[in-house]
């Protein structure tokens, strides 16, 4: 039987679709904040071309989708979203250039291309890490009343308690302490990549203005569904093969939680319903 995989073009039609209408305005706003190639005249070691290649490449552009789905889930404008959503892209991008750098996971391809520090050096690739990060924050100066909320909650969900644990949790994982138990992977995955797709929701409803209940609420079902997420990319990747029955059963129960909550948003939150059905289905073997 074939494995069903979070490749958006195998997701289900509600879901995909909803990708297909929010990513053109995504592309176009992380284009936006970027600059395009002209600028190679006052590029020095070609940095700014770097951070281009780290996150105007291929991806599924999932986080930031999110960030428009929970706008929308909350009765806001998607378009007063995009500022946030091109934070979490590029946040996201400067991680996986940072995760990717010898001293981390050390890995020379990612989406079929060469990694940054394989394409523009280390050093390079190391401050192209630092310039999207710091255009993450910037981006999030564009939601005007909103942004202190904003940074305060992308900072939390992005340091040292949440994502930046999860990566050091990861590097001791290279060192060979393999999680002892199905509950240590589900915190690496927490925060690591859970962190991440909470942050996005949370910053979607801010973005509309929505309170504390509704804010709350967006970032358990981001949580839940980044769990999900990252135990079927393991799955995906046949990593953590000792875990496999567990996590597949946790896809589908987490799948089933974000759902529910999703549900409760009304008509409005049905992206949000849609995305969740979708990796909560790709549990099933």
């Amino acid at each position: 039987m074939i494995t069903p995989t979070i490749d958006p073009g195998a997701a289900p039609a509600a879901a995909r679709a909803f990708l297909d209408r929010v990513r053109p305005a995504i592309e176009a706003e992380l284009a936006r904040r970027l600059g395009d190639d002209g600028e190679a005249a006052d590029d020095p070691g070609r940095l700014r071309e770097a951070m281009r290649y780290a996150a105007l490449g291929p991806g599924k552009r999932l986080r930031p989708a999110l960030v428009v789905a929970a706008c929308e889930a909350c009765g806001g404008d998607p378009a007063r979203a995009l500022p946030a959503a091109a934070a979490v892209e590029l946040l996201h991008a400067y991680t996986l250039v940072h995760d990717d750098l010898p001293a981390m996971d050390d890995d020379d391809e990612r989406r079929g291309r060469p990694t940054v520090h394989v394409a523009f050096g280390e050093a390079i690739a190391i401050l192209a890490g630092d310039g999207l990060l710091t255009a993450a924050f910037a981006a999030l100066a564009d939601l005007g009343p909103a942004c202190a909320d904003a940074v305060a909650a992308l900072a939390r969900r992005a340091g040292a308690r949440e994502l930046l644990a999860g990566q050091a949790i990861d590097l001791a994982l290279l060192g060979g302490a393999r999680p002892a138990t199905f509950a240590a992977v589900e915190d690496l995955h927490a925060r690591k990549t859970g962190a991440l797709f909470a942050a996005a929701c949370e910053l979607g409803a801010i973005a509309a203005g929505a309170g504390e209940a509704a804010r709350a609420r967006l970032g358990r079902y981001g949580l839940a569904l980044g769990i999900a997420f990252q135990h079927a990319d393991d799955r995906d990747d046949g990593e953590l093969a000792e875990h496999a029955a567990a996590a597949a059963a946790r896809i589908a129960e987490l799948g089933a939680e974000a759902t529910a909550l999703a549900r409760d948003l009304g008509p409005a939150g049905q992206p949000l319903v849609a995305l969740a059905t979708w990796i909560g289905g790709v549990g099933a073997a």
